[in-house]
Formats: C-alpha cells, structure tokens, sequence
C-alpha cells in the first residue's frame, strides 16, 4: 500500500511539474504548479519530514503562488500576451551568456560532485547511523535532518522559491520589458 502511495504522488508530482513547463497559458500553469507542491509535501509526509511539508505548504504554496496570481491578476493583458508568445522561442542570441554561465556553474558542480564523494564525508557518514523515530520532533533532529538526508531537497526547494520569486518581480514590473 506504501509503495502504491508513493507511486501515485510521484506520478501526481512529474505529471503536474511537466503540464508547468509544457502550457502556453500562464495562468492554468500557476494552478498545475499548486498541483506540484501539494503533492511534494505529500511526498515529504510519507517521508516523515512533517516539519518540512508544513513549511512547504505554508511557504510556498500560501506566499508564492499567492504572489504570482497577484502578478497575473496586476499585469496587462499585453504583458502576458507578450509572454505567452515568447513561449515558443526556446533561446534567442541575448540568453546566450545566461545559457553558457548556467552550463559552466551546471560542469563545476557536477565537477565538485564526483570529486568530493558525499557519501564519505565525517559528518554524512555520522548522521547516517543515526536513527530517528517519527516521535521525535525535536528541533535538533529536524536540524540534522534538514542538513543530511533531506539536504537535496531542501536546496531544490530553495532555488524553485528564488525562480519564482524572480520571475513575478519580473512579471509585476511595470513597463516594457527589456528582453
């Protein structure tokens, strides 16, 4: 019953995150993304990280998507018309220079991945033989746990926050944009 669980937020998961990428309309994708952090945090109960889902849910569903339908509800239709049709040019000469510092940063960090060996670090390989119980909600553990075994995550989450939080200071500036 378990693995059914997680099998059906996972596909809920992927299958929402893809509807995101792939709509041309703006509006119905800030809705699949809902979709998307609801079942994460579903993803992070069934984990046992509960401290985590409610930060999820409270933080990223209640503060940025209420924000991004603020930029959506503020915004001119000929903002987002104009937004909307750039859906379909995948990378013009001016990204050019984002696209070769996000490559770089992407060879560094894999660079620094295989060479560091995560697994063997002193304070991974310590934290690895600690055992946690769903009883213990310390804020202690919540630490360790946070900085070990749900390190990934949370650092995914945070850089999901800073693109949306980018992307509606983008959307609600006012004006022509420069692009």
């Amino acid at each position: 019953m378990e693995q059914a669980i997680f099998i059906f937020l996972g596909l809920i998961t992927v299958t929402s995150a893809w509807y995101v990428a792939a709509s041309s309309n703006l509006v119905r994708s800030v809705f699949m993304f809902f979709v998307t952090l609801f079942s994460i945090a579903g993803l992070y109960v069934f984990a046992l990280a509960d401290f985590v889902a409610v930060t999820q849910i409270v933080i990223y569903v209640g503060g940025v998507l209420v924000l991004m339908l603020f930029t959506f509800m503020l915004s001119s239709k000929e903002t987002l018309e104009k937004l909307e049709e750039r859906k379909h040019q995948y990378f013009t000469l001016k990204q050019l220079p984002a696209l070769l510092v996000a490559v770089a940063f992407l060879l560094v960090l894999v660079n620094a991945i295989f060479k560091l060996n995560p697994d063997h670090l002193l304070w991974v390989t310590q934290a690895q033989n600690n055992t946690f119980h769903p009883q213990d909600n310390t804020v202690t553990n919540i630490g360790t746990n946070l900085m070990t075994a749900y390190l990934l995550p949370f650092e995914a989450i945070s850089i999901l926050l800073m693109m949306a939080l980018v992307g509606a200071a983008h959307l609600a500036r006012k004006g022509q944009a420069d692009d």
